[in-house]
């Protein structure tokens, strides 16, 4: 039977620097930092945990020090890691420094694990499994994971739901062309296309929100969505009109992470509603449609209002909506 939530893709390690101790010269960058585990596929797969749905996470994670507090942290939130593979290799880190009140970042990736996944670490039992299938971000861009993820997608489609956030960073990108022909496959494969008016942007220059969204409506997926921040989110479903959920007000802390817990907000009150194939997308209602948006929207609201990715609960969000009688 399939009942999993399979998020698949990159693993990392965020270096994020201290609060500052005061001790320091005022001119002189912070060099103190503290790890976190990280990586947008293995946000996804923590916050579809954290609303109770079965979050499974499938990609290769390095057996060295970061790896192994990788899988900790994953198993640490009841993230199911069967479709975890390990190998020898050194995990992707990513360091963000601010330097003259500025935000810098410095990316070590190259040949690292997550880039090595092939058709072969990934078992029988996820093809079982797997209900919906959520893939995107830094994970299409490097080493042999971007052609393993493909040809699971495809090997995938008819059988589950398969969601799409390309999540692009483009000073990683460095073979424009061949970035984009992988995107556009993913898009034409997949059911679910999220992505973020920053991603538009890259994507689609000088393209409004509103003809991009009919534009990419028509390349594969039955449910096309983009966030725009405090503008809100914009959706087309089918063949309906757009429609449009206003955002929540809440103190923004930090936006990273929210992306992604916007993802699994969707999957998982798609999921609460039974809808793990296409043609139950197509079927779904538009004043059901709107409550999946508004529930994903609120989740990525409260990650908004603390530091770091750090998806809600169900509860929390269950709160949030009850008793924020100035949202929606």
């Amino acid at each position: 039977m399939r009942t999993v939530i399979t998020c698949i893709g990159e693993s990392l390690i965020d270096f994020l620097p201290l609060p500052s101790s005061g001790t320091s010269q005022p001119d002189s960058p912070n060099t103190d930092f503290r790890m976190h585990a990280a990586g947008s596929i293995f946000n996804v797969a923590v916050g579809v945990a954290r609303l109770g749905q079965h979050a499974a996470f499938a990609g290769a994670i390095a057996e060295d020090f970061f790896g192994h507090h990788l899988l900790k942290a994953l198993q640490a939130e009841k993230v199911d890691t069967r479709f975890v593979t390990t190998i020898h290799a050194q995990s992707t880190l990513a360091i963000v420094a601010v330097e003259n009140g500025q935000a810098t970042f410095s990316f070590y990736g190259e040949n690292a694990a997550d880039t090595r996944l092939t058709p072969e670490n990934l078992p029988q039992t996820l093809y079982e499994e797997t209900a919906m299938f959520h893939f995107g971000s830094i994970s299409l861009l490097r080493g042999k994971t971007p052609a393993t993820i493909l040809a699971a997608a495809k090997r995938l489609k008819d059988t589950a739901l398969l969601s799409f956030d390309p999540n692009i960073r483009a000073s990683l990108v460095h073979d424009e062309p061949a970035y984009r022909a992988t995107l556009q496959e993913a898009i034409s494969l997949t059911d679910i296309l999220k992505l973020s008016d920053v991603d538009l942007a890259w994507l689609l220059p000088g393209v409004s929100a509103e003809d991009a969204i009919q534009q990419l409506s028509k390349q594969g997926p039955a449910l096309v969505i983009i966030t725009q921040g405090d503008k809100g989110v914009l959706a087309k479903h089918g063949s309906s009109a757009p429609l449009h959920i206003p955002t929540f007000s809440v103190t923004v802390v930090d936006t990273v992470g929210a992306g992604d817990t916007f993802c699994a907000g969707t999957l998982v009150r798609l999921a609460e509603l039974g809808i793990t194939s296409r043609e139950a997308l197509l079927a779904l209602s538009e004043q059901k449609l709107q409550d999946t948006l508004r529930f994903a929207a609120a989740a990525a609201a409260l990650n908004c209002a603390r530091p770091g990715a750090n998806p809600p609960t169900r509860t929390e969000i269950s709160d949030f909506l009850q008793y924020s009688p100035n949202n929606l």
